[in-house]
């Protein structure tokens, strides 16, 4: 019986991939983060918005913490289906080559993320850049719904505790988009693994969406054992929690400048009745 993979830690990754492949490789798939970050950005905080409009309470304008939660699934929903997933196979194949990047004559498959995007594209069509898309909408999905439900509600917290105040500094929404970034992949660990494992294989024609599923969940515990649907779980709360405390930072200072430009209909209105 074969013994199970030795389990190593993500700085022993880390070094290995630096060993084998130079200390660039640590940035594999950089391409198609950057080229996504801010289309993703843009959709997640203005989907979001919208849909905390249409949920909120129609006679006091207050947004109770359940439409909060659903609003947050919306956002994670769109932006999975319009940026995230597209994005996500190409930065996986990307990462998942084992070559130096130290060595010009050895040539990758994927030479960048629009290479990547372009030959994906040519060799297996347009769906493959939407492989595991409903995983994708379901791990953004909770991940939003816990992201904006958890920093709403500490926002909340902080302002009661701070009556002098009527907007939080700059460090404290830092300190809370930080906290409620991490809250988002402790709650889907597994369906990012199983996920990840889909976006990296080759399309295989015929092969439907269940069966890849299936697949891949029985291979992690037959191989591998129930802990690896939480690998990586530590680099990525690493990696999403301080990207969520700036990104809320920013939201606010922005979403504050906006408000101070904003017209009340109801002022001209009454401005149009007065002349």
């Amino acid at each position: 019986m074969a013994s199970p993979p030795a389990k190593r830690s993500f700085v022993g990754v880390g070094v290995d991939i630096v060993k084998r492949e130079g200390p660039l490789a640590l940035y594999k798939g950089l391409g198609a983060v950057v080229s996504g970050i801010v289309p993703k950005m843009a959709i997640r905080f203005s989907s979001f918005e919208a849909y905390k409009g249409y949920l909120k309470n129609k006679e006091t304008g207050r947004v109770s913490t359940t439409a909060t939660f659903f609003a947050g699934l919306g956002a994670g929903i769109t932006e999975a289906v319009l940026v995230v997933t597209p994005m996500d196979v190409i930065k996986i194949r990307l990462q998942a080559q084992r070559h130096s990047m130290m060595d010009p004559l050895d040539v990758p498959k994927y030479r960048n993320a629009a290479h990547a995007a372009y030959t994906i594209v040519r060799e297996e069509g347009v769906r493959a850049l939407y492989k595991g898309v409903t995983l994708t909408a379901l791990r953004q999905a909770t991940n939003q719904a816990v992201n904006f439900t958890a920093y709403q509600e500490m926002k909340k917290r902080l302002l009661a505790w701070q009556p002098d105040r009527a907007e939080l500094p700059s460090y404290q929404h830092l300190i809370i988009g930080g906290l409620s970034g991490a809250m988002g992949p402790l709650s889907n660990a597994p369906i990012d693994t199983i996920k990840t494992r889909i976006q990296r294989a080759q399309y295989v024609p015929g092969e439907s969406g269940w069966t890849r599923f299936v697949n891949v969940c029985s291979g992690i515990v037959k191989n591998e054992g129930y802990a690896a649907f939480y690998k990586g779980l530590t680099p990525r709360i690493l990696r999403v929690a301080p990207g969520q405390a700036i990104t809320f930072m920013v939201y606010e200072r922005v979403r504050a400048w906006i408000e101070q430009f904003r017209v009340d209909p109801e002022d001209v209105a009454n401005a149009g009745q007065s002349e």
